[in-house]
C-alpha cells in the first residue's frame, strides 16, 4: 500500500510515522497492492488527531480519531477503518467486483466571516470525477464509508440517471432522482 503523510500543526517524528506504518500495513491483508492511503496528523484544540483515507478499486474508507495521545489516535483510527470492512464484508466483495466512483474525500469547507456578509455566493471549491453507475445500495454504502452526508451516483436500476442518496435527520435514508 503506498502512504502519503500530511501534517498539520505538528512535527510527526520517525518513532510516530514508523508506528502509523506499522499499523496500518496490518490493513495490507484487505487491499489490493496498489491501494493507496492518505495519513494526516494534527493538532486541534489541544488534541491529536488522525485521519487515514484509503483508495482501492475506486472505493473509500475514512475514519478520523481524536485522543490526548496520537499513537491511542492512530490505534482507533485503524481499528475503525478495520470494522467498516468486517461489518459490510460481503458488500464490499460485491461492490470491489463492479467498480465504483473515483474521487478524492476531504473534510468540511472553511468558513470564513466575510463570506457571510457578501451579497453574491461564492464558490471556493470545485471537483470533478467520473460518475459510475452503481445500485442504490452500493451508494449508501460508499456514503457510509465516507462518513459523508450525502452521495451522488448514476443509477444502475433506473436508465443510469443522476441520483443523490442522503441521511435523514431523523433516520433512514432519501433518494433523489433525475426526472
Amino acid at each position: 500500500m503506498k502512504l502519503t503523510f500530511t501534517e498539520k500543526k505538528l512535527q510527526a517524528s520517525d518513532a510516530l510515522r514508523d508506528y502509523a506504518e506499522r499499523k496500518i500495513g496490518k490493513l495490507d491483508k484487505f487491499f489490493k497492492p496498489d491501494a493507496e492511503a492518505n495519513v494526516t496528523f494534527s493538532v486541534e484544540h489541544g488534541r491529536h488527531v488522525f485521519e487515514l483515507t484509503v483508495q482501492s478499486d475506486g472505493v473509500f474508507y475514512r475514519a478520523t480519531e481524536s485522543t490526548s495521545n496520537m499513537y491511542a489516535s492512530i490505534d482507533a483510527t485503524v481499528y475503525q477503518i478495520e470494522r467498516q470492512i468486517r461489518k459490510n464484508k460481503t458488500r464490499l466483495e460485491k461492490h470491489l467486483r463492479t467498480g465504483g466512483i473515483d474521487f478524492e474525500p476531504d473534510g468540511e469547507l472553511p468558513i470564513d466571516e466575510e463570506d457571510l456578509e457578501e451579497p453574491e455566493f461564492k464558490v471556493v471549491r470545485n471537483k470533478h470525477f467520473p460518475i459510475k453507475p452503481m445500485s442504490v445500495e452500493e451508494a449508501i454504502l460508499q456514503m457510509n464509508l465516507l462518513n459523508h452526508e450525502f452521495y451522488m451516483f448514476r443509477d444502475q436500476n433506473d436508465g443510469e440517471r443522476i441520483a443523490v442518496v442522503y441521511k435523514r435527520n431523523k433516520g433512514g435514508y432519501g433518494l433523489i432522482a433525475e426526472e
